[in-house]
């Protein structure tokens, strides 16, 4: 299976199966009833960040162009290009990937701070100054409080776009100033569509990409380039093997956990492991099948033990090993 190339959401100018939100949207901007802070929230994958681009291209002064759907616009509007090359004077974008390219842990308070900065200026060339935060789950604790001080005093002619994967992990006083849109999953043959149409993938995989996502298109297509199915089979047989461990292979599936790519490969596997153990132990359950304490408890294992990796700067290969023994445990109890 060839690696997927994803686009960046600014560089992506349609949007499938998400025309309720943006039906919504461009409702209020046309009644002139346009609320200053939208909250994006559902499912990473959705396209929340895509459909943010996509009203800002508008907020900024795109025309509409009918053929890329509701709040659509041509790519090659002056708009569309400025935003394309981050170089739109009215268009701010938070996101945790840094200066220099490089992916960041938080969105830190210093470049929420800059977000008021921002809105006390009016628009250069645009009907609109428009923020763009991606994701707002990524937001310290400092920054929150500082964006916060911005949805407090609204700005005048300005808009403030927030993309939540967990909108529950907000401030409440944040959720409380915006306005909602909800994203939802596709049905999983859509979303499977979606990434046949961009990835070099068979309709079989393309179904179990879509399943491993939950309809999340984007999760999908991001899947693919992870070579997710690949590394699905090998959770698939390291658990079929208990309570037998082949430290051979878990040692070979550790080797992928160094470099650039290492935290992603990781979390990667130990994602397909829990959703492999969670679906064993709701069958089990489902028949009875005794006891299922063990099995709950190396879930829990799977699904705790990444965050504490990348929280403490743990050793992967050994924090693989501590999760096959208690997957061991489970399968002998």
């Amino acid at each position: 299976m060839a690696e997927a190339a994803i686009p960046h959401p600014r560089e992506v100018y349609g949007l499938e199966g998400q025309e309720a939100p943006a039906a919504a949207f461009e409702e209020a901007r046309a009644r002139g009833r346009l609320h200053h802070a939208w909250l994006l929230n559902g499912p990473e994958g959705v396209g929340k960040a895509t459909f943010a681009y996509r009203a800002a291209r508008r907020l900024l002064g795109a025309p509409p162009a009918p053929a890329y759907g509701v709040l659509g616009a041509d790519p090659n509007h002056p708009v569309s290009r400025q935003v394309a090359a981050r170089s739109h004077p009215d268009l701010m974008v938070l996101e945790r990937e840094g200066p220099d390219g490089k992916p960041r842990k938080v969105i830190p308070v210093e470049d929420a701070r800059r977000l008021g900065e921002f809105f006390s200026k009016s628009p250069a060339s645009a009907p609109h100054r428009v923020a763009i935060i991606d994701a707002a789950d990524d937001l310290n604790v400092n920054a929150a409080n500082a964006i916060l001080k911005t949805l407090e005093e609204p700005p005048p002619r300005g808009v403030l776009l927030m993309v939540s994967h967990s909108p529950g992990r907000l401030l409440a006083t944040i959720r409380s100033r915006c306005r909602r849109l909800a994203f939802r999953p596709l049905d999983l043959e859509v979303a499977a569509a979606f990434v046949r149409a961009r990835a070099d993938v068979n309709v079989e995989e393309s179904l179990r990409l879509a399943s491993m996502a939950a309809g999340a298109p984007g999760r999908a297509l991001a899947l693919a380039a992870a070579q997710a199915i690949t590394v699905d089979d090998a959770a698939r047989d390291l658990l079929a093997e208990l309570p037998r461990v082949d430290e051979a292979r878990a040692l070979l599936l550790a080797e992928k956990f160094r470099g650039g790519e290492g935290p992603q490969a990781f979390a990667l596997l130990f994602d397909r492991l829990a959703e492999r153990v969670h679906d064993m132990v709701a069958e089990r359950a489902a028949q009875g099948m005794g006891s299922l304490d063990r099995w709950a408890q190396a879930w829990e294992t799977l699904q705790r033990l990444p965050r504490e990796v990348e929280a403490l700067n743990l050793d992967r290969t050994d924090a693989l090993f501590a999760a096959l023994t208690e997957l061991k445990q489970a399968a002998q109890a």
